[in-house]
């Protein structure tokens, strides 16, 4: 009887292959399920703000909170804590992702990643253009890059509900696409949404990434040994007014990508797998249930700055996503740039244009940002909330077509 070979004997290459494929496995399975659990706490939110008990919701969020160590404390809001701190280890597990993907994975090599990259850039460019065009007034101009993002867990989440019925690599193609939306969303908070720069922030941002770069130097694989300079680096970088959630994003592209010890597992991957549940299930859901509780009383459509803001939002995520990753990858393509991959059709590159405008929790962090005006930052989460449903059901339903069409074309057995 034949044995199957034991994982000594297999080359490196195939047990490299298999490690990928496993972390990607377990990726999925977590942003898909972490999808409903986010859609849950934006409907809690939704509900709990236009209810009775509405100012209670609103009062627990500005309620101040107190932290720190001896002489050494801040009072912010809850709110504050949610968004400018505990992001920032939504952020590491990004900057850690995409460490361990430009290193291994989707976007290690330029004839892996040009699909995808041509993808993700018309996928940012079209929807702005579209958001610019309707609001050229410089108040809700300011919110240009509110539809430019794409949401892991959501859009991951939804193509789950398709089942098998979609190939493999349409998946890895929505997975590396929002990865590189991640990286756009990162570079455009920090030239565009960061605050005029105190420098003498940087020289305590620079401590902290030389406490980093010294304790790995000396070997140290434990993460709590990496607390202390993060959160050196994070006020740092709240002092220069650039915003602190980019240390999460800076600490996650220094991660160490080979082991430090001979069979051990790289620091990048054990980081990112203890951290990321915590994130999927706590930190993005407590993050929606703050900023996803949108008064609809308080909105006034009527009002032309807020409605050219919701409807920038909602024609750019859901027409301007898929016609941007539609017509950047054609373009590629027909360019000899790449190619479409094995599996991979133009109605699978439309499905992943559709999920691609669910933005939800990155476009309401832009949002967030960008306007300072209650009024507007309304109508902006509202236009996220809206276009995000309309891109799911209109993702679900492409979907469910293109696997009806694929089992009437198959041959029967």
């Amino acid at each position: 009887m034949n044995r199957a070979p034991s994982r000594q004997t297999l080359p490196r290459a195939q047990l490299v292959a298999d490690r990928a494929f496993a972390a990607l496995s377990r990726f999925l399975h977590i942003e898909a399920v972490s999808g409903v659990v986010l859609l849950f706490a934006a409907a809690i939110a939704l509900i709990w703000a236009n209810s009775p008990a509405a100012a209670s919701y609103h009062a627990l969020w500005h309620a101040p909170l107190t932290l720190g160590i001896g002489p050494y404390v801040s009072a912010q809001s809850l709110h504050f804590w949610i968004n400018d701190a505990l992001m920032a280890v939504f952020f590491l597990v990004v900057g850690m992702e995409i460490r361990r993907e430009i290193h291994e994975g989707a976007l290690a090599s330029l004839p892996l990643a040009a699909l995808p990259l041509a993808a993700a850039l018309g996928g940012v460019l079209v929807p702005a253009l579209i958001y610019v065009a309707l609001n050229t007034d410089p108040t809700t101009l300011r919110g240009w890059a509110v539809p430019t993002a794409t949401d892991i867990a959501f859009a991951v989440g939804v193509l789950a509900l398709l089942g098998r019925s979609i190939p493999g690599n349409v998946r890895v193609l929505l997975l590396a696409l929002a990865i590189i939306d991640d990286i756009v969303a990162v570079l455009i908070i920090a030239v565009f949404y960061s605050g005029g720069l105190d420098f003498s922030g940087l020289l305590v941002a620079g401590l902290g990434i030389f406490m980093v770069l010294g304790l790995q130097r000396i070997g140290t694989g434990s993460a709590w040994a990496y607390v202390v300079p993060g959160a050196v680096l994070w006020l740092g970088l709240l002092q220069t007014g650039a915003h602190p959630t980019l240390a999460g994003v800076v600490l996650g592209l220094m991660t160490p990508v080979l082991p430090v010890r001979l069979r051990g597992e790289a620091p990048v991957t054990r980081v990112q797998r203890a951290l990321h549940p915590w994130v999927a299930y706590a930190v993005m859901p407590l993050f929606a249930l703050a900023n996803a509780g949108v008064t609809l009383d308080g909105v006034d459509l009527a009002s032309g700055s807020a409605q050219a803001v919701t409807l920038g939002v909602v024609l750019a995520l859901v027409l301007g996503k898929p016609l941007g990753v539609l017509g950047a990858s054609w373009l590629a393509v027909r360019l000899g740039l790449c190619r479409l991959p094995d599996g991979v059709t133009w109605s699978g590159v439309g499905l992943v244009g559709l999920l691609a405008g669910i933005g939800f929790t990155m476009s309401i962090f832009i949002a967030t940002l960008a306007f300072d005006d209650a009024q507007l930052l309304g109508a902006a989460k509202l236009g996220v909330l809206l276009a995000s449903l309309l891109a799911a059901v209109l993702g679900l339903s492409w979907g469910f077509l293109q696997a009806w069409r694929a089992r009437r074309s198959a041959p029967l057995a």
